[in-house]
């Protein structure tokens, strides 16, 4: 598997209104464990991140929600389903270097991306069904090969749920095999936090 995203980014120096250790509230249960992960401080922005919030600055502004997690309904779980489907479905896996002759590219795909391009458009379709930004956070995570890679982290009530193109199944982020590493802000879509995972991931699937 091929790297997806460079983890080392270069750090970006905003200042943040939030700092410290922030937990997400547990809520009714929608037949899994609770299930969030705990979210530290400030953390670097990922440079393609960056760079796709300096030609999207609409996108990366205050959520004026706030750090809001929506009730895990039936509704919501078959539209996670079917937007996860309709974008893996959609593109064709290609590396930036491959479309673009340069790395870390971030940008909507027509046809064709890598990893953060699905989460870009996962997002942005959840967003088109009336969820709150706050709850929809692009996630850079380490595979168990080392190689990084990025998710959509689904926030709720009930849990964090993993939306990947990689998997087409929607796991909570506990059950899946990646080291999490950092996340989008839920108070800032430009800014972002570091994760505090500390599970064993060998077995993590059960």
């Amino acid at each position: 598997m091929r790297k997806c995203v460079n983890i080392q980014s270069l750090p970006v120096l905003r200042p943040l209104l939030v700092a410290g250790l922030v937990l997400a509230a547990d809520s009714q249960s929608f037949g899994l464990d609770y299930d969030h992960m705990m979210v530290l401080g400030p953390t670097s922005q990922p440079i393609g991140h960056f760079n796709y919030c300096r030609e999207h600055p609409e996108d990366c502004i205050s959520n004026v929600a706030g750090p809001l997690a929506p009730e895990l309904t039936k509704e919501k779980w078959s539209q996670m389903i079917e937007i996860n489907h309709q974008a893996n479905m959609a593109v064709t896996p290609a590396t930036d270097m491959e479309q673009y002759s340069k790395e870390e590219y971030w940008t909507l795909p027509s046809k064709y991306g890598d990893c953060e391009d699905y989460v870009l458009l996962k997002r942005k379709l959840l967003i088109k069904r009336g969820w709150p930004v706050s709850s929809l956070l692009v996630t850079v995570v380490r595979q168990t090969t080392g190689e990084g890679h990025a998710v959509l982290t689904v926030r709720t009530a009930k849990s964090d749920y993993i939306l990947d193109n990689l998997n087409g199944k929607i796991l909570p982020w506990s059950k899946t095999e990646y080291h999490y590493l950092k996340r989008q802000s839920t108070m800032h879509s430009g800014r972002w936090n570091d994760i505090a995972d500390t599970r064993n991931i060998v077995g993590a699937i059960k």
